[in-house]
């Protein structure tokens, strides 16, 4: 898919501002704003103007919910019981109507301080946190600009993403979407657009040949991507399982920044072509020279891999959305779950026997199932939500009135309205 730059015949007269909000909970949420971002740039090059913010940066935001990023993976990672137990009861009504209240109160000043200083038309967010309290900011200061939710898993996706008081939310799946709407989403408000990957994958024109050899990859054996992390625990087991299988095939493995990993492959002996890479920033390229991915089940990765037509063989899951993703891609025979080292092995024997047919089937399946568009498809959404005049609420003036009251009183409450002048509340 080529896209060209249609800014001069979509644009308007002045400068359009998108705000998009993400986090560093992994790489994915801002994996995908990398790609909106991108892709607006492509599409609308002068005419817009794009900011990416991580609300959890700042200092104001309360420590607990800033190292939630830093100890997210270490969470994951040696408490995975306890992850899944908080995960599944903070799923329940209740406790995610009491969680966005709390996010309100940590977050209010943050998000009304981006709001002023970027004053934008239009805000995204890849994160499910900012919903609450970007809507409270709106309540208060009277301001229309809408708000958009990006969801960036496939299936299980947790309620705190269900904002009904958003302008749009834009899912990757059928699956989601059906959610959505069951948690009290109005139904023209839910659109699927897929998860934003990497322009580049959509508009690729080089061959596979061709990309392996700029990569300095051999053209004449298949090629399996390893994609690891500090997240992926079973990485090593089946990457030595693999190194002395004897089967005909390279290997091309990531260590996704962990440093103890790459040390730690630098040092093995490799029985098989293998290309060594710590940290990359050429992913989407890798992924369209390969044949095949070995990772874990996370949201952007299973999405990347999908877009370009590779099946997964899928190490780790971990609790909570990457339970989803992973059933998704089982479900719809892109890919396979391998519970050990083992089963690794038995599907890569599998998909290369034959000639790999097998494996050209999983690919066709998983390229089915790719929406290597999404970020164009989000991106106009974002832009026509920009450019459109403020659509009135459906609720009646009076209600909204009385819930700005309430909302004005409890925060006042606790000590928040404060930030404000008389003239901005009253």
């Amino acid at each position: 898919m080529i896209l060209s730059n249609n800014a001069a015949s979509m644009s308007t007269s002045e400068t359009r501002r998108i705000l998009i909000l993400t986090a560093d909970a992994g790489f994915g949420h801002r994996s995908a704003a990398n790609a909106l971002a991108a892709a607006l740039n492509i599409m609308y090059a002068d005419s817009v103007t794009v900011d990416i913010v991580n609300p959890l940066d700042d200092k104001r935001t309360p420590a607990f919910l800033r190292d939630t990023q830093s100890d997210h993976d270490k969470m994951v990672r040696e408490m995975s019981n306890l992850y899944q137990i908080g995960y599944e009861v903070s799923d329940a009504a209740f406790p995610s109507v009491m969680v966005e209240s709390v996010l309100i109160l940590m977050m209010f000043e943050v998000m009304n301080d981006l709001l002023r200083k970027y004053e934008p038309d239009v805000v995204v967010t890849t994160y499910p946190l900012y919903q609450a309290p970007l809507d409270a900011v709106r309540t208060i200061l009277r301001k229309k600009v809408p708000i958009i939710t990006v969801i960036t898993d496939l299936a299980t996706v947790h309620r705190l993403w269900f904002n009904d008081n958003v302008d749009e939310c834009l899912t990757p799946t059928t699956i989601v979407r059906d959610l959505a709407i069951k948690n009290g989403l109005a139904a023209d408000k839910v659109h699927i657009t897929g998860i934003p990957v990497n322009p580049v994958i959509a508009q690729e024109q080089r061959d596979k040949k061709t990309i392996r050899t700029n990569l300095q990859w051999l053209t004449d054996k298949p090629l399996l991507l390893v994609v690891g992390s500090r997240r992926v625990r079973s990485l090593r087991e089946n990457l030595r399982v693999l190194n002395h299988c004897g089967l005909n095939f390279q290997l091309a493995v990531i260590s996704g920044g962990d440093q103890e990993l790459y040390q730690h492959l630098q040092e093995t002996e490799w029985h098989i072509p293998t290309y060594l890479y710590n940290f990359v920033e050429n992913m989407a390229e890798m992924m369209l020279a390969a044949d095949c991915i070995l990772t874990k089940a996370g949201g952007l990765i299973v999405t990347e891999a999908l877009a370009c037509g590779l099946p997964l063989v899928l190490v780790d899951v971990n609790p909570g959305q990457e339970v989803g993703n992973a059933d998704f891609v089982v479900s719809n025979h892109a890919g396979v779950l391998a519970k050990t080292p083992m089963d690794t092995l038995e599907t890569i024997f599998h998909w290369l026997d034959n000639g790999g047919v097998l494996m050209k089937t999983f690919a066709e399946q998983a390229y089915a199932l790719g929406k290597p568009q999404a970020a164009f498809d989000v991106a106009k959404r974002a832009w026509e939500l920009a450019n459109q005049s403020p659509v009135p609420k459906t609720s009646s003036a009076v209600a909204l009135s009385l819930k700005r009251l309430k909302l004005i009183e409890w925060l006042r409450t606790n000590g928040i309205v404060d930030l404000f002048s008389k003239e901005e509340v009253n």
